[in-house]
């Protein structure tokens, strides 16, 4: 959607200009923590998906996925660098269990539709889970055939082993926090939520 995609760029330009800085992680001194890899489309919104999870410490958003060694978001958007935006979550698994991540990342996301997600689309866009080790490839692989019989397309979400992750320029981390109204004019925009509830139904 052209309305969408225009107020993106300009809340991008607002922050750029403003040089405004990350807000304070939480606080996770003396956590064991580990860390989740998640692609949804638009990093803006997975950030602010994972940041209401209890027993998450911290959310940031980058690029992983592709070929070129410190990417900047005008390339990646571009398409041509073979990166994905994604969020890489840092929490506490004795409070929440990678399991749940995964559960709540499938029912915010469209696993349907190859290299787009909503209004957003190319490759940079895709959705993926990218597992650090076995168990989180083991575990992503179940949770992705549980769903196998929901729908009659098929799943298009990838589950591929991580590989370097990038963060973002300044301005795109916690972007929902920055700019409440200008992420919330996208959001509406790009239609994410009428078309979460087509896909899933009520939650």
């Amino acid at each position: 959607m052209k309305g969408a995609n225009l107020i993106k760029s300009l809340a991008i330009v607002f922050l750029a200009l403003a040089g405004i800085g990350h807000a304070a992680e939480r606080d996770n001194k003396g956590t064991q923590a580990a860390k989740a890899t998640f692609a949804g489309g638009c990093f803006w919104s997975v950030e602010l998906l994972f940041d209401k999870v209890d027993g998450v410490l911290s959310t940031t958003s980058g690029f992983t996925g592709g070929s070129k060694k410190n990417p900047t978001y005008d390339q990646v958007v571009t398409g041509a660098t073979g990166h994905a935006e994604a969020v890489l979550v840092t929490y506490d698994p004795k409070k929440v269990s990678y399991e749940k991540l995964l559960d709540i990342f499938w029912r915010n996301i469209d696993p349907l539709t190859p290299n787009g997600q909503f209004c957003d689309f190319g490759e940079q866009y895709r959705t993926a889970i990218f597992y650090n080790d076995e168990t989180q490839k083991r575990l992503a692989d179940k949770s992705k055939k549980a769903l196998l019989g929901r729908f009659k397309k098929p799943i298009a979400t990838q589950i591929v082993a991580a590989s370097e992750f990038y963060p973002a320029e300044d301005y795109h981390q916690d972007f929902h926090l920055k700019n409440p109204l200008a992420y919330e004019r996208y959001r509406i925009a790009c239609g994410r939520d009428r078309q979460l509830k087509e896909i899933w139904g009520e939650k």
